[in-house]
């Protein structure tokens, strides 16, 4: 199997990020390349067969309608409307399944089978439709030869009752994992004259496909439980803690993420518009403690303990994530494989990390317990991270500064 793996590297500033943003891409190796290089590799990639325009056409035929009917009724970034697409592709044979790994892979397979032939090192082609929520869809050509796997990823875009090609990109497949956690990962670079000249690079597509079933339970878990949390700016899910001790979790974060869930905006206490500067506020009482208390079975007094409080005025002083405290825009998400109902009301969620960016489907495992409650809405109960020598690093996270870091940094300023 084929499992050579380029290095990750940070992007030169926010600007790059922003750059490829713009572009829609995943991530830029930037390691420059020689021009002679660069030439050498585009003429190659062009080598790679393009996709057959038959075969295209067969497969917008195929969902075209769909799309249609989910624009008259405004549903198309809905799941079911997403769900309807995929399980019509596979009806006509296709291997195909979501973006957002929420639907089970259709004539998977197919997959599996091209994944046997790959470690095989013998010749098979496939062709894989990854359905997104944008609208449109993602056309993966797939060749092996000897072990190595040739890509063609064609971005179709859905507008106006249209359905067009919007982007190709060729490259052999760098790393190409088919995991013990059924999902296919794999990764390489493509390129091209116009940006290379912008950005002396090329680009990096990361593609993570789960082929084998997940229980629908397991996935309605995870879409109200862990997707609205998530990994970014927090790390509810990176440390152990309980409602008896809840150890180094961070509740300025939890404000931020649970703020705008529940009123559906973001937090308006920004920071400053002078990176020097560190903006400092006091929020209310009531209005801190609100928002927490919703999602935490915590006290005020173990609040406050966790936080920064001001009795004399009943406020909580709040300190807005700066220039220093960013992040890198790739994060895992957490997948509920397995779950028991507890005697006491609650739900032991068993979790695996799947990180795309880094070509790992469990960078380690952990236990969520959530509290449901009457209303429809729950509470989190704690996390605790299962042991294994296996485990990876949070190389995504990053902690809010301390109050010695801040001071430091800031100052009176």
């Amino acid at each position: 199997m084929l499992l050579r793996k380029t290095t990750w590297f940070w992007k030169s500033g926010l600007a790059a990020i922003s750059f490829a943003r713009m572009l829609s891409i995943s991530g830029c190796n930037d390691v420059p390349l020689k021009e002679d290089t660069v030439s050498k590799t585009i003429i190659d990639v062009q080598t790679i067969p393009e996709e057959s325009q038959e075969d295209t056409d067969e497969i917008i035929s195929i969902c075209i309608d769909l799309y249609e009917k989910a624009e008259e009724e405004n549903k198309l970034a809905d799941l079911e409307t997403i769900r309807s697409i995929v399980n019509r592709l596979g009806e006509n044979g296709y291997s195909a399944v979501d973006s957002k790994n929420q639907i089970d892979m259709t004539e998977a397979e197919q997959v599996v089978g091209f994944c046997e032939m790959v470690d095989a090192k013998n010749e098979a082609e496939i062709t894989i439709i990854e359905v997104s929520y944008l609208p449109g869809f993602v056309k993966y050509d797939l060749q092996t030869k000897d072990g190595n796997v040739d890509v063609v990823r064609s971005y179709y875009k859905y507008e106006n009752g249209i359905i067009q090609r919007n982007t190709t990109e060729s490259y052999q497949a760098e790393y190409w994992n088919y995991t013990e956690e059924g999902y296919l990962m794999f990764s390489g670079v493509w390129y091209s004259e116009e940006l290379y000249i912008l950005t002396l690079s090329g680009v990096e597509e990361n593609t993570t496909l789960r082929v084998q079933p997940l229980d629908e339970t397991c996935r309605e878990l995870t879409r109200k439980y862990l997707t609205p949390i998530s990994f970014e700016q927090n790390n509810m899910f990176i440390v152990d803690w309980s409602e008896d001790d809840f150890g180094e979790l961070n509740f300025y974060d939890m404000y931020d993420i649970l703020y705008q869930k529940e009123n559906g905006e973001y937090v308006p206490y920004v920071a400053d518009d002078n990176l020097g500067v560190g903006a400092v506020y006091r929020i209310p009482k009531e209005k801190f403690e609100s928002v927490i208390m919703t999602y935490f079975n915590i006290d005020s007094e173990t609040l406050q303990s966790k936080t920064v409080y001001y009795s004399e005025d009943s406020t909580y002083e709040y300190k807005p994530r700066g220039f220093e405290e960013v992040e890198y825009p790739e994060y895992p998400y957490s997948e509920v494989i397995g779950f028991t109902e507890n005697s006491d009301g609650t739900i032991t969620l068993t979790v695996n990390v799947v990180f795309p960016h880094s070509g790992n489907s469990k960078v380690y495992a952990h236990e969520v317990v959530v509290r449901p409650l009457k209303d429809g809405g729950g509470q989190y109960v704690s996390n605790r991270i299962i042991p294994s020598e296996d485990n990876g690093e949070e190389t995504w996270h990053t902690p809010r500064l301390t109050a010695e870091e801040w001071e430091e940094l800031y100052g009176g300023k």
